[in-house]
């Protein structure tokens, strides 16, 4: 399971790790916790009156091509986009999911976690990757989903309890990773875009070891056609793409996470998010869970 803010949050953080586990016979569900309604128009060709007008929806249908693309199922919790101030004395508007009381916006993740049933949960670090207040709003539901799911005192109504093994944080936008792409494309005088992204990361260290790399190179194309489905988002001349595919395939193959909670044993570094989880839990299965002698936990999806 990916828990994320808004739509095209699941393609530009872990889609190819995502498309990768899906063509081995995972199942994996994206929960979008908002609508993205108050999202800005980032790609100029799509910068119209009536796309304006309409974001909600539009961002919606981008969601449902990105899906088809990655190969995932996909949710949306029913929240409202809170945006992005431009200042932190903007007030966020009212009922907005950054301001709603934890055990609000927990529970109907709470909910698809029960039904699910998923044995792994991506989510964002606790800064929210960056300081969006959906994005931290995101990883304090996901973390209290994590913790609450499996208890059956908590969250009462919302199905049997359920008790994730594996919580990763998603490290994909992390100094290292950039400062390699740059080198290499300045290496082959290719210019890069990299340079002002790395500055950044002189006032905002690391906060978070990458523990799990996964190898998804294969899937990188997949990453990026699910990118450009959202296409109010996503501008496909700009900077997402510049860096060729090709040289990031061959510098970093792959998409890179920090485990955040483990009930099971495994020793980083990882390069399977699945690693101490018994293969039964990897691939689709419609019956019901059995039960992992070593972890005691459920195994199904």
């Amino acid at each position: 399971m990916a828990v994320h803010a808004h739509p095209d949050d699941e393609s530009s953080k872990g889609a190819a790790t995502m498309a990768r586990y899906v063509a081995e016979g995972v199942d994996v569900l994206v929960c979008t916790l908002t609508g993205g309604e108050r999202g800005s128009i980032l790609n100029p060709k799509m910068d119209r009156p009536e796309i304006l007008a309409n974001m909600g929806e539009v961002r919606r249908q981008e969601m449902e091509r990105a899906r088809e693309i990655l190969g995932v199922s996909q949710r949306f919790m029913g929240f409202v986009d809170s945006g992005l101030p431009e200042d932190d004395s903007e007030p966020l508007p009212e009922g907005c999911f950054a301001l709603q009381p934890l055990e609000v916006a927990a529970a109907p993740l709470v909910a698809a976690v029960r039904e699910f049933r998923p044995h792994v949960i991506l989510t964002y670090d606790d800064d929210g990757g960056y300081p969006h207040p959906d994005h931290i709003m995101t990883n304090r539901v996901s973390v209290e989903a994590f913790e609450a799911a499996g208890d059956p005192d908590r969250y009462p109504g919302t199905g049997d309890p359920w008790q994730p093994l594996k919580l990763y944080y998603h490290m994909g936008f992390s100094k290292e990773r950039f400062e390699a792409l740059h080198a290499a494309m300045t290496e082959r005088d290719m210019g890069s875009p990299y340079a002002d992204w790395i500055s950044r990361w002189e006032d905002r260290p690391q906060k978070w070891p990458v523990t799990t790399r996964v190898p998804c190179a294969n899937y990188f194309e997949t990453r990026d056609l699910a990118l450009k489905a959202h296409a109010t988002q996503v501008d496909p001349d700009g900077f997402w793409f510049v860096c060729p595919r090709e040289l990031q395939m061959e510098i970093w193959p792959t998409e890179d996470f920090h485990l955040a909670r483990s009930l099971v044993d495994t020793e980083p570094p990882e390069d399977d998010l699945f690693a101490g989880i018994e293969g039964a839990a990897r691939t689709k299965s419609g019956t019901p869970a059995e039960c992992d002698e070593r972890t005691q936990a459920p195994v199904g999806n």
